[in-house]
């Protein structure tokens, strides 16, 4: 009998987190963190609000710095995040971890979390809170992304432009997307610290399923 394709492999089998996936994760958290650190100081040289970002949490010393080290960060984070999207979609991976999910199961596992009567005792499952946060990051991204680049080639794609609302419009979403990825990652963070397993098995893997250390072993 023919083994099943990975796409169709059930949630449980192979390791919560394979290299694949922690290696793209972290390269995205890299990624995030050197566009946020420089767009902060690429805000600063001509601000949207009525504040600024402390020098002291910026990168690229100036304006001109801090773009080199923006669109260093653009590419990793949009070739990262191609990567990790074709795998997840290749392997079935983002099908079987962040779906289904619907508003009554996010607002049931709220509650639960609220509570603190959440399950975290499987990496390998995602409740529907993760699950639709995940999905808010991918969305924040693809508008940050789209109006980072309607801002950077304003000439060039007119049309993209517009779709925002115009170049200051589309400054003002790059902004709330940028705000939403720093919100998710310290929701992140702070689950991590709440949860270390969950860190752990980011840098490890996680522990087998039961049934694979028989197969290795036999």
């Amino acid at each position: 009998m023919k083994s099943a394709p990975a796409s169709f492999l059930p949630a449980h089998d192979g390791p919560p987190h394979p290299l694949w996936l922690r290696t793209t994760h972290w390269l995205n958290a890299l990624a995030v963190l050197i566009m946020a650190m420089s767009g902060w100081r690429i805000y600063n040289a001509s601000p949207l609000f009525d504040f600024t970002f402390p020098a002291d949490i910026t990168l690229g010393g100036w304006l001109g710095g801090a773009l080199q080290w923006h669109f260093a960060g653009m590419w990793l984070l949009v070739l990262n995040g191609l990567l990790y999207l074709g795998l997840g979609l290749v392997t079935g991976r983002l099908a079987r971890r962040l779906f289904p999910v619907t508003p009554r199961g996010v607002l049931d596992d709220t509650r639960r979390a609220l509570a603190g009567r959440l399950d975290h005792s499987d990496p390998r499952r995602y409740n529907q809170v993760q699950r639709a946060a995940y999905l808010f990051a991918i969305l924040a991204l693809v508008l940050t992304v789209l109006s980072g680049l309607a801002v950077w080639k304003s000439v060039q794609f007119p049309t993209l432009r517009e779709l925002f609302g115009g170049y200051d419009a589309a400054r003002r979403v790059h902004f709330y997307g940028m705000a939403a990825l720093v919100a998710f990652a310290a929701g992140h963070v702070g689950m991590a610290v709440l949860v270390p397993r969950s860190l752990l098995a980011m840098i490890s893997g996680g522990p087998r399923p039961p049934h694979c250390d028989k197969e290795s072993a036999s």
